[in-house]
């Protein structure tokens, strides 16, 4: 999943209730419900300004999200008051305006583009990237390499897709936890999309050095000597 401010979907500029929830620090069931809220309300024309989506968070469970477009980010997000939220406000109305622009002209914008463009205009723009890359979590393509690097790591654990150890999903389930609950301890994260993208190289280099406990390493040994019996 992306995780800029705003993002193309559907030749259309949208953000989503994840990361609304995220930069403004709410939770994200609350945003979610007060989407629906204004989706099930009779005398309010939603229609075309919420789209539902789904995301996987770190256990691989798939949870709802909504996109939504410059008119359901207003109606959201201008109900949060703070001196903090108004900065965050005018930086999500900057993205929709160049974003939107970009659009028009046909031109699609890379990420570090993305970045540059929202930017700029403050003060200080090498502060502001920086500011912007530390608390941005990882993007889609970012977040993809890393699920595809967990999990090649995952299955050379267990001694590949065929053994045993992978095939019982207690045994699997169990590694996933465990390396999460180590990701978690190195890089004070609750979810691994949430990593800010300066540490993308750090968390593969501890993915391609991560090793289970030893009790879950004789768990896994004792799995795949159960196959090699049968």
């Amino acid at each position: 999943m992306t995780e800029e401010l705003v993002i193309m979907r559907d030749r259309q500029a949208v953000t989503t209730s994840l990361q609304v929830a995220r930069v403004f620090d709410k939770r994200h069931d609350r945003v979610i419900r007060a989407i629906e809220a204004k989706m099930t309300d009779p005398n309010f024309g939603a229609s075309g300004m919420f789209v539902e989506g789904s995301y996987t968070d770190a256990s691989g469970k798939a949870n709802k999200m909504y996109y939504m477009n410059r008119d359901g980010f207003t109606f959201i997000a201008f109900g949060f008051t703070g001196a903090k939220a108004d900065q965050f406000k005018l930086k999500y109305i900057d993205a929709f305006n160049r974003m939107e622009k970009q659009l028009q002209q046909q031109k699609p914008l890379t990420l570090p583009e993305q970045i540059s463009l929202i930017a700029k205009g403050y003060e200080s723009l090498s502060t502001d990237v920086e500011d912007i890359k530390d608390r941005m979590g990882l993007p889609g393509n970012m977040a993809h390499s890393f699920s595809k690097k967990r999990n090649a790591k995952i299955i050379n654990v267990l001694g590949g897709k065929k053994s045993n150890a992978y095939c019982d999903k207690n045994v699997r389930a169990k590694t996933y936890r465990a390396l999460f609950s180590s990701y978690r301890e190195t890089f004070d994260q609750d979810r691994y999309n949430d990593l800010p993208m300066k540490d993308f190289d750090k968390v593969i280099d501890f993915v391609n050095n991560w090793y289970p406990p030893f009790e879950l390493q004789q768990q896994i040994q004792m799995a795949n000597a159960q196959l090699a019996i049968v």
